[in-house]
């Protein structure tokens, strides 16, 4: 069942009208990633179609993020996904620390969009199996002039920050 991403307070976004994400977890290691943008998306800047490969710096534009982490524990993934079909897979051991690249993520992307809504479907394979998942979901808009906007499950106080440990607001047993 689809839940909607909100709006950082201290954000706008006249392009979007809402954002809307679905998250099945396929098997024990494998998570299904559904985004929905619904707006006047010719007012988004979107990055052109690329070959799916391994990318830094795709939350500067407009992207897709997860981070999950395993019940309790402190350490959490975050996988980047672009409209383009780029990818970006971190590990952390605890709140933005120690991070390290995960260079061969098994995952893939398949975008479909229109000037009325986007789709984006990220597939990720090879996921710890140990327990319930908590999920931050999550994503950047950037629009035509330049402005951006975060969107999240959840938002902590102040500044967006999707690696906050109130975004991880969903859990998949």
């Amino acid at each position: 069942m689809p839940t909607l991403l909100k709006l950082h307070p201290d954000c706008r976004c006249d392009a979007v009208r809402e954002i809307a994400v679905d998250a099945t977890r396929l098997e024990p290691s494998a998570l299904r990633l559904r985004y929905r943008v619904a707006g006047t998306l010719t007012g988004l800047l979107l990055p052109q179609p690329a070959s799916p490969s391994r990318t830094d710096g795709l939350w500067q534009h407009t992207c897709f993020e997860a981070f999950l982490r395993i019940g309790t524990d402190q350490a959490y993934y975050e996988y980047n996904f672009a409209p383009s079909t780029e990818w970006a897979a971190y590990a952390f051991t605890s709140y933005r620390s120690e991070m390290r690249i995960i260079a061969d993520a098994t995952l893939s992307i398949d975008v479909t969009g229109s000037d009325t809504a986007l789709d984006l479907v990220a597939d990720i394979q090879d996921l710890p199996q140990d327990g319930p998942w908590r999920l931050a979901l999550s994503a950047v808009m950037e629009e035509t002039s330049g402005r951006r906007s975060y969107w999240a499950l959840a938002h902590p106080k102040g500044k967006p920050d999707f690696h906050h440990s109130d975004c991880f607001a969903l859990e998949l047993p």
